[in-house]
């Protein structure tokens, strides 16, 4: 298993986590529900320690989300950077040039009889 297999299911987990973490937490008001007249039904306030609780994790999976991302991808680079230099230097490209020539390739044979007008 390759370290960029890794970082994919540690970003995998994480996004599960924060979907999670978004779908618990309760509105906040003010959003396009509240402008259509849905807002009264809210309840304001609620419980703070959990309400910080789930916004600090939800800015923590979101940190953590970007890092595993930025990694995955120096990790991406580190297994095929070099996969590439080969074509931009040059110097050891090797050109195939066929001993023979290919025989003479024969047209098509092309229909001589006038197109109907049967639109």
């Amino acid at each position: 298993m390759s370290t960029f297999s890794i970082f994919l299911i540690l970003i995998i987990v994480v996004c599960l986590l924060l979907v999670l973490v978004i779908m618990v937490q309760n509105p906040k008001g003010g959003g396009l529900s509240s402008s259509f007249g849905g807002g009264g039904n809210q309840v304001v306030g609620g419980v703070k320690k959990t309400g910080d609780f789930l916004d600090k994790s939800t800015w923590t999976l979101a940190g953590l989300l970007i890092v595993l991302i930025l990694a995955s991808n120096i990790a991406l680079k580190g297994n095929y950077g070099d996969a590439d230099s080969k074509l931009l230097q040059g110097d050891d490209i090797e050109t195939v040039v066929p001993e023979t020539l290919p025989e003479a390739v024969t047209p098509p044979v092309t229909n001589d009889a006038a197109p109907s007008d049967s639109l």
